[in-house]
């Protein structure tokens, strides 16, 4: 079976063991052993806290370079609407677009008109289906990973609407080959991205067989060359502004800003996120028709992949919509029909990824479970993580796993110590009252000292 592709590698060279990872993680998919961040991929969801909050930059996202291109006849750049609020007030939209032209791609295709379209279809299937609600968006890769990991339960409830990235990757290379007679393999559709988990939507997209984007280059990397080229354009290109609340989609509240439906909510940051799927199994927000999710904190402007202050993003951001948010860059008849002949509509089913098991075999699992529980009940309860586990309780899980010592807990080799330091005290004591009660031996003694 193939290994499961994760989007984050570690360099041990560069790991010094400091442990904010492991804290940082929310699904205790890491564990620090010999001094050194080891990954669990069975755990991972690609959120990227781990690139976020390493001081030594041990964590490397798996996205591409600018290398990568040489192997497209036409290649596409596709930048994020979180690529716009990267640069100063006084740069427009086009004016990007236009720059990342200059710096060896052939075209430019805007996403922020495919998140409007989206944010219609999304309301169109508001309105005419009765699946179970509340319904969850699936824009975030690291959201989709995170149902499928901890919230099996909860795939149902992912509207099957595909991705603007993906609409315009489709839409672009559709115009290149009919304008260009190129075909679909010679050109490469490279989504700029603020964060490593749409690798993953590229390496395994849902519901589907494969992605339309063929890279992915992170904003961070592209943002210097791009900036230089900026500040040398022509600010009057001539090309029409970006339009439409698409421009809205990278921060809080964008997507349903887009959505007329009232009951609709709007959810950063994994453990506020995880907090709300865990009412939702409870059987609550019912009466919620729609929630948009993102794994990051501050939403897609705080990417572990971006270069500005997040909070700064998001008032360009907030400045864009009010300037260019008024008129919108779609027709709603034309997406409405589009919608209707399954243009945005995902058919296939995601499948769960559960964590695996303290054993295949039943029986086994639950005889270390037990044991899992025993030792659980023997450690401080602290969670300091001095064991290179973020928990005691899976501490304890890897002690019956075999992927860790119970010594390595630093209060439990206390206690042996002090077991083992009891016991040679003991011996030592009751050696030296038979040395002191034995005549021939206290004689021998005395013969022998001057």
């Amino acid at each position: 079976m193939e290994e499961e592709f994760r989007s984050i590698l570690i360099n041990n060279e560069q790991c010094a063991g400091r442990m904010r990872c492991l804290r940082a993680c929310p699904t205790q998919a890491l564990r620090v052993r010999k001094g050194k961040a080891v990954l669990l991929k069975d755990r991972c969801i690609d959120c990227g806290e781990c690139v976020r909050v390493c001081p030594t930059h041990a964590f490397v996202p798996q996205t591409g370079s600018f290398s990568d291109l040489s192997t497209f006849k036409y290649k596409i750049a596709l930048p994020s609407p979180v690529f716009y609020s990267q640069f100063g007030k006084d740069a427009r939209p086009s004016a990007i677009l236009g720059a990342l032209k200059t710096i060896g791609f052939d075209e430019a295709y805007d996403v922020t008109c495919a998140s409007e379209s989206v944010s219609i279809a999304i309301q169109e299937y508001l309105d005419s289906n009765e699946s179970p609600r509340p319904l969850i968006s699936p824009f975030c890769p690291a959201i989709v990973r995170l149902i499928q990991v901890r919230y099996p339960n909860l795939l149902e409830n992912l509207i099957p609407i595909e991705s603007p990235m993906e609409i315009a990757a489709r839409e672009a290379k559709r115009i290149a080959m009919q304008t260009l007679g190129l075909k679909e393999h010679e050109i490469g559709a490279i989504y700029l991205t603020p964060c490593p988990a749409k690798m993953i939507a590229l390496k395994n997209p849902p519901r589907k067989k494969h992605s339309f984007l063929d890279g992915v280059i992170p904003i961070s990397q592209i943002f210097p060359t791009v900036m230089r080229a900026v500040s040398h354009a022509d600010a009057s290109n001539g090309k029409p502004d970006v339009r439409g609340l698409g421009l809205g989609w990278p921060i809080l509240g964008g997507q349903v800003a887009c959505l007329k439906a009232e009951e609709r909510i709007a959810i950063a940051g994994l453990t506020d996120v995880m907090r709300v799927f865990d009412e939702i199994e409870n059987g609550k927000l019912k009466d919620i028709q729609y929630i948009e999710c993102h794994s990051c904190p501050t939403a897609c402007v705080g990417g572990s992949l971006t270069v500005e202050n997040p909070y700064i993003a998001r008032g360009r951001v907030l400045r864009m919509v009010e300037k260019y948010g008024s008129e919108p860059c779609q027709d709603r008849q034309k997406i409405q029909d589009l919608y209707r002949n399954n243009f945005f509509s995902l058919v296939g089913t995601i499948s769960p990824s559960p964590v695996q098991p303290l054993d295949d075999d039943i029986s086994r699992a639950i005889n270390k479970m037990q044991r899992r529980n025993q030792i659980y009940d023997m450690l401080p309860k602290i969670d300091c993580g001095a064991c290179g586990a973020p928990t005691c309780m899976t501490f304890a899980a890897d002690v019956v796993k075999g992927d860790a010592d119970a010594d390595e807990c630093v209060f439990l080799a206390m206690k042996t110590f002090e077991s083992i330091s009891k016991n040679l005290l003991d011996v030592i004591e009751q050696h030296s009252k038979k040395t002191r009660g034995h005549p021939e031996r206290r004689d021998h003694d005395t013969e022998g000292s001057c």
